[in-house]
């Protein structure tokens, strides 16, 4: 494999890291600039294409984990006082992340072929950008005429707000709408300041994009061949890298910024898509 290909594996894993945690849409992203223009499929082959995306998002994976390996120690210490010095019964335990999980855990599983077959493709995503970035927009301009006190941290999180931020996650199973854009849309809808909603977004992603993640490898082992080897190598450390750097950028941008800058954004990307292709 010569150094071309490669460097198409580092750029897909720039994509994937510098995305998958924005409320941009990683999907979306890697449909834009896979179909589009690298074409990874070419040489790949379309399955083993499609694997390589995974272990890119395992990548990505891996960087929420190292961010936040405190939090996840600290929820699976049920005796522990919380990661704020508060107790057991005042912080963001694993129910929290389970409520939330389960509306978009239950449609994806019951619908994961539906959505293959039908909402990947150029069109879908560019309406799911669309869509959400209204979306986002529309919970910006609420949160400001929000008269209650703020969620300040992920600790003050109750089961019935994970509930709902996981009903509303479930928008982001159409292709191009954003995990992110979704979730940490609903957590300010629900009166998280917006630090508060992405970090519970992120905490929340781990286990649901590993699960897919793994289901998915598990399914699609036998394209781990010798020849694609070090395109996922290098794919899955150049979206860990550039996952780890984007994710406390993020972080500490998020509550300055808010979310209409990448409302903004993706509206714009989807008129220049629009323009240029179609």
């Amino acid at each position: 494999m010569d150094i071309f290909t490669l460097l198409k594996a580092v750029i897909l894993g720039l994509v994937e890291g510098l995305t998958e945690f924005a409320p941009i849409s990683s999907t979306g992203h890697m449909i834009i600039v896979d179909d589009l223009w690298l074409q990874s499929q070419e040489f790949l082959g379309k399955y083993a294409a499609n694997t390589f995306k995974v272990v890119i998002q395992l990548g990505s994976i891996l960087a929420v984990v190292v961010i936040f390996k405190d939090r996840f120690i600290d929820m699976l210490d049920f005796k522990s006082r919380g990661a704020s010095g508060k107790s057991s019964e005042h912080k963001l335990k694993l129910s929290h992340v389970i409520v939330g999980l389960l509306p978009a855990g239950i449609l994806g599983v019951l619908f994961e072929d539906t959505i293959d077959e039908h909402l990947f493709s150029i069109e879908t995503v560019l309406i799911g950008l669309f869509v959400g970035a209204i979306f986002m927009i529309i919970a910006d301009v609420i949160s400001t005429k929000y008269k209650g006190s703020k969620v300040e941290t992920v600790d003050g999180i109750t089961h019935k707000q994970a509930l709902i931020v996981g009903l509303i996650q479930c928008l982001a199973l159409w292709p191009g709408f954003s995990r992110s854009g979704s979730t940490i849309s609903g957590g300010v809808l629900l009166g998280m300041n917006h630090r508060t909603a992405a970090d519970f977004t992120f905490i929340m992603a781990v286990p649901i994009m590993l699960g897919a993640s793994v289901l998915s490898l598990a399914k699609n082992w036998q394209y781990f061949t010798m020849e694609a080897l070090p395109f996922m190598i290098v794919g899955f450390i150049s979206a860990f890298i550039f996952a780890l750097v984007s994710i406390k950028f993020f972080l500490k941008l998020i509550n300055k910024v808010k979310l209409i800058p990448f409302a903004i954004y993706r509206i714009v990307l989807v008129l220049v898509i629009y323009v240029l292709y179609f």
